[in-house]
């Protein structure tokens, strides 16, 4: 069944990348929706199997492919990455539905977007490393095509300045994935026959610097977010929710997924600088985000800071932060999609994204007022406000990181509450007050337009007010994960401890290096 979620996007994307030409926009269109259909019931089926004690892997599928170079076709999924899978899977359908058919060659454009999909979703569900950057890297072109083609005015610079980023990204990775597996002297990529804890300290450290920038390219984290607000704002509203709710959520998977578990201790090493970072990341993000005249780019920039949460919530390290990094990945793609969503509508509709010129827009009359009511309750979730999804995503984020990064976190909350000045300057720049020009009418919004921006608001406020139908999923594997690493560390301290007293006993200097073991 996880087999399905890769094959069908990748089929989809070769029945509709050869229809012929002629073929009407809403015939390709609904051909395009009955494959996301497909795709949205496979993660039905496999979310309604979905053991929610098993905090281990589930559904896994082997199969040996290059086992030469230790390659081979390994699938699972966990509480983990299936929160994830089911969010690529819905905002695909969103994207399929919102897609303009108005455009040229529409069906390469619908196969670029399948391509993503299959990319993303195998990325979350490889078990074996280079399978995952087989993955990882498959989204490279597509998305580049997709900017590139149907962007905007700059859309040929964003899409090269996207391209360059993310190819690095995926060399760095694959350096430290090779690095790793043949320092360690395994004959397999396979993620749970890969072990670092015989590798030194310093080599560790190399390593797993590396998978962070390469990670911290795709999420991104200041200073290497230079791409984001480009690609963002030059892409179309359906390649930007792709770009933000679901490429970038791979960044932060593979932060806790291969650098976190696969480097137990040294990342205890680097969590204090990577909660820096973070911090960093959020502070930049609210403070860049007030700054802008452009709504899409302060979304943009809202996104930088909004993924910071999840960088200090996983250097914590305890089970109540890591459960809050993914509720927020989950949260932030579905309040990313809103925003990106509605932004799309009032470009289209009004004719402009200057905050300086848009204004009056919840007029009843002549305005967009269920845009602007969509657009306000977005703003609110981004903000954290009880009641949301992004609330409960953040209190878990704060709960879970205070008692380890206390100013960091402070920082974070304060961070959260300039999330909430830049929504209110859009909100008011742009929903309220007078319409300038007494005779402008803008055209109505279609229901069907709105229908997904109405999903994904039902879906944000359900999550806020029963968050256990988002944290059930992933609490056992949070759970597991902390317990794993906080084991394996004791036991490694246990044994620097007993070679240190064996050193000590030999020297005479028993009682000075029992009280550093100690402390």
């Amino acid at each position: 069944m996880l087999s399905s979620l890769i094959l069908l996007p990748l089929i989809g994307a070769g029945i509709v990348g050869f229809f012929p030409g002629n073929i009407a926009g809403e015939k390709l269109r609904g051909v395009a929706l009955t494959i996301t259909a497909g795709i949205l019931l496979v993660t039905l089926w496999l979310a309604a199997q979905f053991d929610l004690t098993n905090s281990g892997f589930q559904f896994q599928e082997y199969l040996p492919w290059i086992p030469q170079i230790g390659l081979s076709y390994k699938l699972g999924t966990d509480g983990l990455s299936f929160p994830l899978v089911a969010l690529s899977s819905l905002l695909t359908g969103i994207i399929i539905f919102s897609a303009r058919i108005n455009v040229e060659r529409l069906s390469l454009k619908y196969a670029l977007i399948f391509l993503v999909n299959a990319g993303v979703v195998g990325a979350l569900l490889a078990q074996n490393l280079l399978l995952f950057i087989i993955f990882y890297e498959l989204i490279l072109i597509p998305l580049y095509l997709l900017i590139a083609i149907w962007g905007g005015e700059k859309r040929e610079y964003a899409a090269m300045k996207f391209l360059i980023y993310t190819a690095v990204s995926g060399i760095l990775i694959l350096a430290g994935f090779l690095g790793m597996t043949w320092l360690s002297h395994s004959n397999s990529f396979d993620y749970d026959r890969i072990s670092t804890q015989d590798l030194p300290l310093i080599t560790q450290l190399i390593l797993l610097s590396l998978l962070v920038i390469g990670f911290g390219i795709k999420i991104p984290l200041v200073p290497l977010h230079t791409w984001l607000p480009d690609a963002y704002v030059e892409a179309s509203p359906a390649v930007a929710i792709l770009l933000g709710g679901m490429v970038a959520k791979l960044g932060t998977y593979g932060l806790i997924r291969f650098c976190l578990q696969l480097f137990p201790e040294t990342w205890a090493l680097v969590a204090p600088g990577l909660s820096i970072i973070g911090v960093f990341s959020v502070m930049y993000g609210a403070l860049a985000a007030i700054s802008q005249k452009d709504l899409k780019r302060m979304v943009a920039y809202s996104s930088i800071g909004h993924m910071g949460y999840i960088v200090v919530a996983a250097a914590a390290l305890t089970p109540l932060g890591l459960l809050g990094a993914v509720s927020q990945m989950v949260s932030h793609g579905l309040i990313l999609a809103i925003l990106f969503y509605l932004v799309g509508i009032i470009e289209t509709k009004v004719g402009t994204r200057d905050l300086d010129i848009l204004n009056g827009l919840m007029n009843p009359l002549r305005g967009l007022p269920l845009t602007s009511a969509l657009l306000i309750l977005g703003g609110m979730a981004s903000s954290g406000i009880p009641g949301m999804a992004g609330f409960i995503a953040e209190f878990l984020v704060f709960q879970g990181s205070y008692s380890v990064f206390p100013w960091q976190t402070l920082l974070c909350i304060f961070a959260s509450g300039l999330t909430a000045v830049y929504f209110v300057i859009l909100l008011n720049r742009t929903c309220f007050g007078k319409l300038d020009n007494t005779t402008a009418y803008y055209p109505q919004v279609k229901w069907n337009e709105q229908a997904p921006a109405i999903l994904l608001a039902i879906i944000i406020i359900f999550l806020g007010i029963q968050p256990t139908w988002l944290v059930r999923w992933t609490e056992p594997t949070t759970d597991a994960i902390v317990a794993m690493i906080s084991t394996n560390t004791d036991r490694q301290i246990a044994l620097n401890y007993q070679e240190t007293n064996a050193f000590a006993s030999d020297t005479g200097k028993m009682p000075v290096l029992r009280k550093m073991n100690l402390q």
